[in-house]
């Protein structure tokens, strides 16, 4: 990193997920470390243009990393996707001598960073810090293991009332256009199936789960849905066996954004602190415009270009997986 470059600005931006303070411990402490100043925006992109900005010391990250959410908290920013919110914003960071940026979020947190870093040629990191997990280039994001500990610890304690009273269960998760929730969390809890929007236009996946006879030796059955529209979500599926399949009982259970609190795994909080450390690195290296990713349980750099413009393909052998444990 240049030695006029001597100041990091950090935000959360998007939808929160555990492991966030984390990120933020890591890449404040790290800074301070090699000798930079670090400057704290609260509330995301929408911060940096109302001058939302504070000096972080090593005192402000300190007893966080075991904290869900986001001490920078985070907010929607329209005002940012204008170049005149931009230019704000760039403004601003002038004023404070931020001369580099990390942002830790998801696809539109890089999709706003990568905007704005080519319009006014600033160098900025990428953190994936998303329950999702659907970025490109990185194995896992920040938040996707906790979110997935969660759905299997409520989809355990659905079961006990699924089989008390022998009924089908559809379990929501979240996952917007990803199935990585579904799947993983089907497979992790034993359900039965998971419906996933990456081959709901290869098969009506609801037909599919009925005509294999997927009830033949159990008396009740749960099936994990994403929540994207692809996919209808678990209302729409529930409405569908009403009325197409009217001999079983039905439940719905959503269980929303309990999926993105609670405090972040072990796994969680190691892969954040590796990432926050490594979006120094990469400063110093003289890198830009790139997302910090992990593959392999190494540490790689991924162009924004990439993290936002590839879809991350689902492991299909987990279906199969899946497929075959549920009999």
């Amino acid at each position: 990193m240049s030695e006029k470059k001597r100041c990091i600005g950090i935000l959360t931006s998007g939808g929160d997920a555990p492991g966030m303070n984390a990120a933020i411990r890591a890449v404040t402490r790290t800074a301070i470390y090699n000798g930079f100043s670090v400057k704290g925006i609260y509330r995301g992109y929408k911060g940096l243009i109302d001058n939302d900005i504070i000096d972080f010391k090593t005192q402000n990250v300190s007893n966080i990393i075991q904290m869900g959410g986001t001490i920078l908290k985070t907010a929607r920013c329209k005002e940012f996707t204008t170049p005149e919110g931009r230019k704000l914003a760039y403004e601003q960071m002038q004023r404070h001598g931020i001369d580099a940026l990390v942002a830790i979020g998801g696809d539109g947190t890089l999709t706003g960073a990568r905007v704005f870093a080519t319009e006014f040629n600033f160098p900025i990191i990428g953190i994936p810090g998303t329950i999702d997990n659907d970025l490109y280039g990185t194995d896992r994001t920040i938040g996707y293991d906790t979110a997935l500990n969660t759905i299997m610890e409520c989809v355990d304690k659905i079961r006990d009332t699924a089989t008390s009273h022998e009924r089908l269960f559809f379990i929501e998760v979240m996952g917007r256009d990803a199935g990585f929730l579904a799947l993983n969390g089907a497979i992790a809890a034993g359900a039965e199936a998971a419906i996933i929007p990456e081959i709901s236009t290869e098969v009506d996946q609801l037909e599919e789960l009925i005509n294999n006879g997927f009830r033949k030796s159990k008396n009740s059955s749960i099936v994990l849905v994403a929540e994207s529209p692809h996919t209808g979500g678990a209302m729409h599926l529930a409405e569908r066996v009403k009325a197409e399949y009217p001999k079983y009982d039905v439940r719905v259970s959503i269980l929303g954004h309990l999926q993105r609190g609670g405090s972040p795994t072990a796994e969680d909080r190691i892969l954040a602190s590796r990432m926050g450390e490594a979006a120094i690195s990469a400063l110093l290296d003289d890198q830009r415009n790139v997302m910090i990713g992990i593959r392999n349980n190494e540490i790689v750099y991924v162009p924004f270009s990439k993290a936002i413009k590839f879809d991350k393909p689902i492991n299909r052998d987990l279906l199969n997986t899946l497929k075959t444990l549920s009999i």
